[in-house]
Order: C-alpha cells, then sequence, then structure tokens
C-alpha cells in the first residue's frame, strides 16, 4: 500500500470518528408523539389498564374492556411501604400497584442535597410509571369478578415489605374466588410476585394471570443518542428485540389486542419491559412452559404497556392456582444484573446496551470494573485499562512503529523524488514503490493499528456513556464525574475557582474549552510529529490543523474518555519515540516543530511568487 492510500485509510477513519462527534454534540431532535385531544387528564386512570389483557383465552372470545372509575381511587388508598438498604418506597392498595419507589444510592445530581433517583412513580404525577398484576377473566367468571387495577385489597400478613418480610394482599370476589398477591424483595433491585386464586365455589373457572408496566407518555428526560437505546427492551427464547420509543406506536393494530400491538407468542424463556439510560423495570415470568409477551400503545391517553400474558389457570372447585412474575425495577448495575443471568434469567446482562461491537464493549467494561475494584478509582482504571490494551496490541504496534521510524529516514529522499517528478505523480508513485522496495519498507504496517484503534475508542465511549458505573464516578480535583464534560475552563481558571464551566452544549463551551482537551491536542500534536509527512501539502495541512480540530471538538465529551486518549496518545508517543531509537533513528522534536513552521513558511511564499504555468505549455 503506498503513501497515498495510507493517507485516505487515515482520513476515512478521520472521517468516521468526525461523524461520530457531530452526532453526540448534536443529536437528532427529540421525536414527539402525538396525544389524542381526548385524552384523560392526568389524575384520572387510564381506562385501558382495566382492560389488560385484551387477548383471548384458549379460543374464547376477548373479555370485555371493564371501565375505570372517573374519580382515581389510588390518590388516597393506604400504602405499604418497602424498605430496604438500598430502595424506599411503597405499594398502593388500588390494584396492589407497585407505584413508589425510590433508589437510595443515587441522586439526581452531585449538587448538595440532590433529590434521590425516583424509579417508579403514581398516576396524578408528571410521567407515571408503575408496575400491576392481575387475571383477565375466562369462562365462569364475569369481569367484575377479577380484580381490576383500581380494586382495593386488603393487607393480610405484614406491615412493611423488607427482603426478610414479604407482604400477603387479598381480596374476596363475593362469588366464590379469594385471590391473594404475596410481593417479596430481595436486597438488591428484584420484587418476586406470586398471584393465586382460591375457588371456593361448586363450579371450575379459569383466568390468564398477567403482569404489566405501565408508563404514562415517553419519558421527558430522554438522551435521544444514537449511541444508546431508550425505549422497550425484551428477550424472547434466546433474541433480544430493543424497540425505540416512537416504533410502538407505529405497530399495526393488533386484533386481540384492539391497539397497535408488537406480540411474541409461545415465549419459553424471556423478558420485557423498558429500559432508560440508567434504569430499567423488567417483568421476568418464572416456571411456566410458555407466555406471551407483548409491547403495547394507548392513542387516546398516550400510555405504553409491557405485559406478560401467563397460560390460562384452569381453577377446579376447592383448588388453588398460583403463577409467579419477578419484577427487576432499579439501576442497570453490571454486577446485580450478572448475578440475576447467572440465577436463571436467561440473557438478562444483554438488557445493557452493548452496542454493536458487543464483542470489545463487553470485556472492556469487565476489565475496567475489575480495574475499579482493584484501585478504587475510576478515573486511574481508565489509565491502567489504557496501559493494558496498549501493551495487547505492542507487538502489532511494534511492527508498525519499527516501519515509521524508518518511513521518517527516508523522507529527505521523497523528497528528491518530489522535486524530481514534479506534477508527474505516476512518476512520483512509481519511484516511491522503488524505494520502499530497495529498502524493504512497508508503507501499509502503520494503518492496522490506526484502524484498531476506531472499535477499541467506540467501545470504550459506550462503556462510559451507557454504564452506569461511570455515572458521578470521580478523578480529582474537578473532574468528580467522568461520565459528564471536562468542568473546568479558562473562565475558572481551569477547576481553581468555584465557578461553573459553560454548559457543555453551548458555543462558550466550543471556545473554552477545558485542560482535558487541551492536553489532549498537545499530546496528539507531539505524536503526529514523530509520523512520517503525507507528500500532498493538501494532506499535510489537514493533518497539521487535526490535533487542534480535535481538541475543541472533544470538548464535550465524557472526561473519562478524554483521559483514556490522552493516556493512549501518551504512551504512543512514548513507545514510538523509543522504539524509532532503537532503530538507529533519533527524533529531533524540537527542530522538527521549528522546520515544520519554516517549511511551512517557505511553501507559502513560493506559492504566492510561483507563475502560473500557461494551458497547453510546459
Amino acid at each position: 500500500m503506498d503513501d497515498q492510500n495510507k493517507n485516505l485509510i487515515l482520513a476515512t477513519a478521520l472521517s468516521f470518528i468526525v461523524i461520530l462527534v457531530w452526532f453526540v454534540l448534536f443529536p437528532p431532535p427529540e421525536p414527539q408523539v402525538p396525544v389524542d385531544a381526548t385524552s384523560p387528564a392526568a389524575s384520572t386512570a387510564d381506562a385501558g389498564d382495566a382492560a389488560v389483557p385484551a387477548a383471548p383465552i384458549s379460543g374464547e372470545a376477548a373479555p370485555a374492556a371493564q371501565t375505570a372509575s372517573e374519580a382515581d381511587p389510588t390518590t388516597d388508598a393506604p400504602r405499604v411501604p418497602i424498605e430496604t438498604a438500598r430502595i424506599s418506597g411503597s405499594i398502593s392498595l388500588a390494584g396492589g400497584r407497585l407505584d413508589d419507589l425510590r433508589l437510595k444510592d443515587y441522586r439526581e445530581s452531585l449538587e448538595p442535597g440532590a433529590d434521590i433517583v425516583t424509579m417508579l412513580s403514581p398516576v396524578g404525577t408528571a410521567g407515571a410509571y408503575y408496575a400491576l398484576h392481575g387475571w383477565a377473566p375466562g369462562s365462569g367468571l364475569e369481569p367484575s369478578a377479577v380484580p381490576d387495577p383500581n380494586t382495593i385489597w386488603e393487607l393480610v400478613a405484614g406491615d412493611t415489605l423488607t427482603p426478610t418480610s414479604p407482604v400477603t394482599l387479598e381480596w374476596d370476589n363475593g362469588v366464590g374466588q379469594v385471590f391473594q398477591r404475596e410481593i417479596a424483595v430481595d436486597e438488591d433491585y428484584m420484587f418476586t410476585v406470586t398471584q393465586s386464586v382460591t375457588n371456593t365455589s361448586a363450579t371450575a373457572v379459569r383466568a390468564a394471570p398477567y403482569g404489566m408496566i405501565t408508563r404514562h407518555g415517553i419519558p421527558s428526560d430522554i438522551r435521544n443518542f444514537f449511541i444508546l437505546h431508550e425505549g422497550a427492551v425484551a428477550m424472547a427464547n434466546g433474541e433480544l428485540a430493543e424497540t425505540n420509543w416512537d416504533d410502538i406506536p407505529d405497530a399495526e393494530v393488533d386484533p386481540n389486542w384492539g391497539r397497535p400491538a408488537i406480540v411474541t407468542t409461545d415465549v419459553t424463556e424471556g423478558w420485557i419491559g423498558f429500559t432508560d439510560h440508567f434504569w430499567q423495570s423488567i417483568l421476568i415470568p418464572t416456571g411456566v412452559p410458555s407466555f406471551e409477551q407483548a409491547l403495547t400503545y394507548a392513542p387516546r391517553s398516550d400510555v405504553f404497556r409491557a405485559v406478560t400474558r401467563l397460560p390460562t389457570q384452569d381453577i377446579a372447585p376447592g383448588a388453588t392456582a398460583s403463577v409467579t412474575t419477578q419484577l427487576f425495577a432499579g439501576a442497570k448495575e453490571w454486577e446485580a444484573i450478572r448475578e440475576y443471568q447467572n440465577a436463571g434469567v436467561e440473557g438478562f446482562i444483554d438488557s445493557i446496551d452493548w452496542g454493536w461491537f458487543f464483542f470489545l464493549t463487553k470485556p472492556i467494561f469487565w476489565l475496567l470494573h475489575e480495574l475499579n475494584i482493584l484501585i478504587g478509582n475510576m478515573g486511574w482504571s481508565i489509565i491502567g485499562l489504557t496501559l493494558i490494551i496498549k501493551a495487547i496490541l505492542f507487538p502489532l504496534a511494534y511492527k508498525s512503529y519499527v516501519s515509521m521510524a524508518k518511513m521518517k529516514e527516508l523522507q529527505p529522499q521523497m523528497e528528491k523524488l518530489k522535486e524530481s517528478a514534479g506534477d508527474d505523480k505516476q512518476k512520483l508513485q512509481q519511484g516511491m514503490m522503488e524505494l520502499y522496495k530497495k529498502e524493504k519498507v512497508n508503507p501499509a504496517a502503520g494503518c492496522l493499528p490506526i484502524l484498531l484503534q476506531i472499535p477499541i475508542f467506540f467501545s470504550l465511549y459506550k462503556v462510559i456513556f451507557v454504564t452506569i458505573e461511570l455515572r458521578h464516578a470521580p478523578w480529582f480535583g474537578p473532574f468528580q464525574d467522568l461520565s459528564a464534560p471536562d468542568p473546568t475552563s479558562i473562565l475558572n481558571l481551569f477547576g481553581l475557582l468555584p465557578l461553573e464551566a459553560p454548559e457543555p452544549t453551548s458555543i462558550m463551551a466550543l471556545i473554552f474549552i477545558g485542560i482535558l482537551p487541551i492536553l489532549l491536542g498537545i499530546s496528539m500534536w507531539l505524536q503526529q510529529k514523530l509520523n512520517p509527512a503525507p507528500t500532498d501539502p493538501t494532506q499535510q495541512m489537514i493533518f497539521a490543523w487535526m490535533p487542534w480540530v480535535f481538541m475543541f471538538m472533544l470538548g464535550g465529551f465524557a472526561s473519562g474518555l478524554v483521559v483514556y486518549w490522552i493516556a493512549n496518545n501518551t504512551i504512543t508517543f512514548t513507545q514510538q519515540y523509543l522504539i524509532m531509537r532503537s532503530q538507529g533513528y533519533k527524533p529531533d522534536l524540537l527542530g522538527n516543530i521549528k522546520g515544520s513552521f519554516k517549511k511551512s513558511a517557505k511553501t507559502d511564499a513560493a506559492n504566492s511568487t510561483k507563475a502560473p504555468t500557461k494551458k497547453g505549455g510546459k
């Protein structure tokens, strides 16, 4: 591969990164989901809740939709407290809704006194978000004979839900069936809901249990970045499905559900729910041969639902039927989710959005996680990760740096070839190829390490942006959140003054950049001085400006990623410098820097005095 092709590859790689930077700094606008003008008030329970699921039971006619009462009974209904070391909240006895949940370990921001993160919230609050469980009636049961989302349950066992004390709710329909619901919670974020119905009548009845997660409207804090999936996530028989928010309303109307729905039947192992940037709620049926799961959308009320509908139960007189569903509601912590997967939740680790390069993202995160456990600081762990990656790539990098050293030595001869060839590019290319062959130099040897850095860079950016372990992760001094842009600026004397830097999305932030982007630009510039310069003047100018363009463009990136890039450039520069010296080439950095300025001045002067070539003349 000649020098021109090598530069083409480098330019392609640069274009890829520039496109990535553009989308990160200037994401597309947030989609707006239309809300029907007849949508009920936020304080009114959505009528569609009472009709879930509307699919037929074993060929029978679909149960008629019940209508929620005009007043919302959940507002003043009694509540059962939830209290663990990591979460707090309550269960409403209206419908037995799990609709009040807060995560004690996480706060909305780093500001002193910032609120604890709210995971679930009841109807009547902005963006209501809650979990429901219930039964759809079959033969022998009228719709009023099963509990609906507004049914007031009775607390019959326990007073506070804790990891050591489950609670039991009960409702008697008065016509021969008694419904119970036992709710348990572990030390992290997993709830276990066991539903049972005892048939005390003289007639057999049928009912289908279901679980449902309901969200009123698209979340207001959606990031809408192409690098991050937010919306619905599901696993069905080993296949992962990620559905964006705006794709659910666009689904076809399912006749069994009577609304837009994405339905998967005959699921033997799987789960379904909604995922945000750092939090998620997932329904996980257990102990059933197969089940149905669906994503639905109610256009009039702008309500999204993730539903699991379990097999229909035949309940003989005097018999009891019971089913169990797990509900994960909490932070997307890799360690906790991995433990649930090891306990039998198939593919649960993939509820974290690992992206296209998952084969790199997963091991990179694992290594970073283990380093953080060992070191106890995420910033130094990122630098340690960089050292390990550079050590793994060193054999390949060694060949590249040796080739670059030889190319650097050939630079004077290449300049002579360029002068002798003039405007004859074919002659120049032939001369360069003969020179490479004579000196046994492979100009393509330096391309592969650069190309390998692209997926590694992308994967590390994915890790830093997506995983909650980097959220609010401190390093030192002013760098207290490695998932956020550099908080320093010349306006606060690079963190010495207690002033905030400009907002990352503002024009001021692109001008008054922080200390980390400046160090990045300097490290790229120094590294560039060790590489052979392109023979084309235009390409020389592009590559000369590249470090400073990147310095300004990456000011809005997560500071953890910039730390990685600075460390990577510094290590690369050190390796390349030492290897070049070991090959007999002694880089004169100061001379190269001075020479580049002199050469640039001479080129400008020559271009300004050069007489134009006449058309058709020599």
